[in-house]
């Protein structure tokens, strides 16, 4: 195994990375623009949490199959636990939220969209469950916040501080 991780791994987290960025923005902005364009913003939040889900899951089956590149030189194993444990995190978190968004959607019981596709709901609404489940989507979509933050001051700290190549190992490959 090389330095860095695959062009698969590399192209799946930078993508992910930028739709996460474009769902958080489609719920923060929202409220600047006419209550008309909700559908809109709501359509590219969904979207964006789907494709996000199944980047994640794949991206989960790529890492199985391909080990994490070494980092050198090699940290401290306290530092490579908090390492995987913060991984962890964001795979659950970006598997799970949209997951959480997904049923709270169909259990509204009334047309969605998502792609520009009308998506399949309940035939009756489970408000209760809707208003948990929404609870649940906000707390974690603001836990994401911290948690974005923390994995790039980790990146960062890496690179900077501590000067091995975690960082580089995903940076995209510089073309010939």
């Amino acid at each position: 195994m090389g330095n860095k991780y695959s062009g698969l791994q590399i192209g799946i987290h930078w993508l992910v990375f930028l739709l996460v960025i474009v769902a958080y923005s489609a719920m923060e902005l929202r409220g600047f623009f006419p209550r008309s364009y909700r559908p809109l913003f709501n359509m590219v939040h969904v979207s964006c949490g789907i494709t996000i889900l199944t980047l994640m899951v794949a991206r989960l089956l790529v890492r199985l199959k391909y080990p994490a590149p070494p980092i050198v030189p090699k940290p401290k194993p306290m530092m490579t636990g908090m390492a995987h444990l913060g991984h962890l995190v964001i795979y659950l978190l970006f598997i799970v939220l949209p997951i959480i968004g997904l049923v709270m959607m169909y259990n509204r019981g009334n047309p969605w969209i998502a792609f520009g596709i009308v998506m399949p709901h309940a035939a009756e609404a489970n408000f209760d469950l809707v208003d948990m489940l929404k609870s649940w989507h906000v707390t974690l979509a603001n836990l994401g916040y911290f948690v974005i933050a923390l994995h790039a001051a980790a990146a960062l700290m890496h690179h900077y501080f501590w000067k091995d190549n975690t960082l580089l190992r995903m940076m995209p490959r510089k073309r010939s």
